[in-house]
Parts: C-alpha cells; sequence; structure tokens
C-alpha cells in the first residue's frame, strides 16, 4: 500500500482528537519516551504524534492484521529510529511478544470497542511492558460512564449504537476501571476532560 492508498483510508474522528491528545501527550511524557501504541488503527495518531515529538519513539500495534500495511504506509517518511514498524498485537495475548520497555502505553478509543475483558487485559498487559522504575503511564482516551451514568446524551446515543452492534461492547465506566488498574497496582494519576464528551485518563505504575 502507496502513502497515497494510505490517505483515503482515514478516521474522521482521529483527524478531530489527534491534536488535543497531543496537546496532553506534551504535558505528560518526556521529550525522548518510549510509548507503545495500542490499536493503531489507521495510524494517524502514531504519525501525527511521532511528528510532533521528534526526540519521542514509538511502537504502533493493531489485532487486525489488515491494519499493518496501512499503519506501515502512513509511517512511511518519518524516521525508522523513532517508528518502529507495526506488530500484531491482541491484548488478550499472555506475552506480548515485545522486546522492550515503555514509559507509556496509549490506547485511544479502544476499551468501549471491544469486550471488558480486553480491559483487564489493557491494564495487566501495560504493567509487564511499563519500565520497572515506577514512572510508567498507562492512557486511555474516550467516552466513559461516570457513576453509571453516561457523561452527555451523544455518548448514550453511542453507548447504545455499540451494544446493537455487540452486546459485548459499550462504554466503560470511570469508577469500574479504576477499581481494576488499582487491583492491578496502578494508581489514577488524572482525569483531563476533552472535547465532544471523552476523557483523557492516565494511571502511574
Amino acid at each position: 500500500m502507496t502513502p497515497a492508498a494510505a490517505e483515503t483510508k482515514t478516521s474522521a474522528a482521529a483527524e478531530r482528537n489527534k491534536q488535543p491528545i497531543l496537546q496532553q501527550l506534551r504535558l505528560l511524557l518526556p521529550p525522548d519516551a518510549a510509548v507503545l501504541e495500542i490499536a493503531s488503527g489507521t495510524g494517524q495518531h502514531v504519525a501525527h504524534f511521532a511528528a510532533a515529538l521528534p526526540a519521542s519513539r514509538w511502537q504502533p500495534t493493531d489485532s487486525n492484521p489488515d491494519n499493518l500495511p496501512l499503519i506501515q504506509a502512513r509511517i512511511q517518511g518519518l524516521s525508522a529510529l523513532q517508528l518502529a514498524a507495526p506488530v500484531l498485537l491482541d491484548v488478550h495475548q499472555a506475552d506480548w511478544g515485545l522486546q522492550q520497555q515503555f514509559d507509556a502505553v496509549l490506547a485511544i478509543n479502544l476499551i468501549h470497542i471491544a469486550p471488558w475483558s480486553a480491559t483487564d487485559a489493557l491494564i495487566s498487559g501495560a504493567l509487564r511492558t511499563l519500565r520497572p522504575q515506577g514512572a510508567g503511564l498507562l492512557v486511555l482516551y474516550g467516552p466513559f460512564k461516570r457513576e453509571g451514568v453516561d457523561t452527555a446524551p451523544s455518548n448514550a446515543d453511542f453507548d447504545r449504537s455499540l451494544q446493537q452492534r455487540n452486546p459485548a461492547w459499550g462504554l466503560r465506566d470511570l469508577g469500574t476501571v479504576t477499581q481494576r488498574a488499582v487491583a492491578h497496582g496502578l494508581r489514577l494519576h488524572s482525569v483531563q476532560e476533552m472535547p465532544a464528551n471523552n476523557l483523557l485518563v492516565v494511571f502511574a505504575a
């Protein structure tokens, strides 16, 4: 797949949210951070972040093998030292097969478009993957419920549409996700309100 072909497969949501997320990552990450992105999808986020943070290093991944050529095409032209080739990764795997550890694990719009087991697997996998010094971050972006309630009518509509597509999908409650993260040994670092009724939720190892 050529870069031109990659441009034809573009997520409108990723185009809207990539800059607001980048602004938060600038505040959260050291300039030379090594970051593992889970579910890179079209590759729009990882390409944008790597280009804007030239001292950082990124490992894109996706559970769908069809997305790997798309991601590779989109990151073509960026430094191979900064952006590793995308790899196939399903968070449910007991061993993610990665040879390095990371300063941050980033998952954008993942946990609501996956069964609940993916949230638990993501948290436990992140702990195995983050650097052992205790400064690593798990960064989640997307819509959440709070105390079981959707945070906006649009989120309620989105939640219903997700569950119609797959009953195992749906918006997760921030409190429940936090409880699971704490049970695994993480602590809640910060919750940032984002555009379009999304949250950026950060857990620290």
